[in-house]
């Protein structure tokens, strides 16, 4: 596989992501663990992919997705910070478009209360969320539950898959939510839910 290519373009079409895999899903349930110490190795573009199809990815021509939704309306929005860049995941064209053009990472790791592990990341995901999106349908008193719980699912999906894939990862939930929002320049509509480092592990 070839390492993840500097993301300097402002669009990254991603590789197909595989549909079959090396691990079982038992394996990687029985293997899973918080990993919070990183090597400096970076990930390959297919291994980010993969992470991404398994937390958003669409497994159907009608648009679902590996997590489920409520009324599959779909209120998450997945971001990635890299050494070289912010970047949208677009689901349905399996991209990576450009936000900003910088590495975020030391400013998350501020507003995160300083946990190293955002700065050992080759890679932090971050899961956000459109609550109106939800609410259009189930109401405000629904709608934080189903949109918590769909983050959960979507947050599980990609931590097995980075152990099917020989990597690590841990949810960060410890954040402050204005500051994580204001340094990622979050579009107003959007909250952050986790912040996710994945890398090889030490």
């Amino acid at each position: 596989m070839s390492q993840t290519k500097p993301l300097s373009a402002p669009i990254l079409q991603l590789p197909a992501p595989e549909r079959k895999g090396r691990m079982s899903l038992e394996e990687a349930l029985a293997a899973r663990r918080s990993v919070r110490e990183f090597r400096r190795e970076p990930i390959t573009d297919r291994e980010l992919s993969q992470l991404l199809w398994a937390a958003q990815g669409i497994t159907s021509p009608d648009g679902l997705r590996t997590a489920p939704s409520a009324g599959a309306l779909y209120p998450l929005e997945v971001w990635v910070a890299t050494a070289s860049g912010f970047y949208d995941y677009e689901p349905h064209k399996h991209r990576l478009t450009r936000h900003l053009e910088r590495d975020l990472r030391p400013d998350i790791h501020r507003a995160a209360l300083m946990q190293e592990a955002i700065l050992q990341a080759p890679v932090v995901l971050v899961i956000a969320a459109v609550y109106e999106r939800t609410a259009q349908k189930y109401g405000e008193q629904r709608t934080p539950r189903y949109v918590h719980m769909e983050a959960g699912h979507s947050a599980q999906n990609l931590l097995l898959e980075a152990v099917a894939l020989g990597l690590g990862g841990v949810l960060i939930g410890a954040f402050n939510d204005k500051e994580v929002a204001r340094v990622l320049s979050l579009p107003a509509d959007q909250k952050p839910l986790y912040l996710i480092p994945v890398g090889h592990p030490r």
